[in-house]
C-alpha cells in the first residue's frame, strides 16, 4: 500500500502524523511526503531555507519515508500562484504516486498556505481521474490548527485516532531534528507540548498515545471492483 502525506511546510508532516508515518512503514507500506512550499528571499535567507530542507530530509529518513518531494511553491505567497498551476501540480503528484491513502492538513488551520494546499489537493482528489484514492484524512498541526477565528468550519473535530504508543518516541526523535523550528516549552511547538497532545489524544480513546485525524472521504469497494480496471 502507498501512503502520501502532503505538508505545506517542512516539519508539518512530522507534527501532524509522524507517529502514523512510522507505523505505516512498520506495517510494510510505502510512505511519500510532499512538501508544498519553499521559502524565498528576502523573507527567508538561503541558509534558513537549506537548513529546513536538510532537517526535513533527515527527519523523514528517520521515520522511514521512501521519498521526500519538494514542490517549491512560494512559502507565505502561495496566493500569487495561479490556481490552475496549483491544481495541475497536485493532480500530477497524485496520479504519478497513485497512493491508497492521503493525509492533508486541516483546512481550518490559521496559515493560508495550509488552506490553499487543502483546496488544490482536493481538486486533485476528485474521484474522476484514472487513479482514485481510497482514504483521505486531515491532520492537526500544533500552532496552526485551532488558532484561526473559532467557528464550525475552522474547528478540528477528530473522527479517527491512530494508536502511536509504540511510535511516539520515533516521532519525538524525528521532530528533534528540526532545530530551526522546535522551541522551548511552553511554546506550542515544544517537544513537551507535542508529546502532551499525543497523550491527550490517546487518553480520549483509552490508549497511551495517538494522533487524531478527521476522515474526509473513504471509498469502500467490493474486492472484485477497481477504479483502475
Amino acid at each position: 500500500m502507498k501512503v502520501l502525506v502532503i505538508a505545506p511546510h517542512p516539519d508539518d508532516e512530522v507534527l501532524g502524523c509522524g507517529g502514523t508515518i512510522a507505523k505505516h512503514v512498520a506495517d510494510g507500506n510505502e510512505v511519500y511526503v510532499a512538501i508544498v512550499t519553499k521559502g524565498t528571499s528576502p523573507m527567508f535567507s538561503e541558509d534558513y531555507i537549506e537548513t529546513g530542507r536538510t532537517e526535513c530530509r533527515e527527519a523523514d529518513r528517520r521515520l522511514g519515508v521512501k521519498r521526500t518531494i519538494f514542490l517549491d511553491f512560494p512559502a507565505a505567497r502561495m496566493e500569487e500562484t495561479p490556481r490552475h498551476k496549483l491544481n495541475e501540480a497536485f493532480i500530477n503528484l497524485i496520479q504519478n504516486i497513485q497512493p491508497n491513502i492521503v493525509y492533508l492538513p486541516h483546512r481550518g488551520d490559521m496559515q493560508l498556505d495550509h488552506k490553499m494546499t487543502v483546496d488544490a489537493t482536493m481538486v486533485a482528489l476528485r474521484p474522476k481521474y484514472k487513479h482514485v484514492v481510497s482514504k483521505i484524512y486531515a491532520y492537526e498541526t500544533v500552532s496552526e490548527t485551532g488558532w484561526d477565528i473559532p467557528n464550525t468550519i475552522n474547528e478540528f473535530i477528530p473522527t479517527v485516532y491512530s494508536d502511536i504508543s509504540r511510535f511516539l518516541d520515533k516521532k519525538i526523535e524525528a521532530l528533534s531534528v528540526f532545530k530551526s523550528q522546535i522551541a522551548d516549552y511552553p511554546n506550542a511547538r515544544s517537544l513537551k507540548a507535542i508529546e502532551a497532545l499525543a497523550i491527550y489524544r490517546g487518553t480520549t480513546v483509552g490508549i497511551k498515545a495517538a494522533e487524531a485525524f478527521l476522515l474526509i472521504r473513504e471509498i469502500q469497494l467490493e474486492e472484485r471492483e477497481s477504479f483502475n480496471e
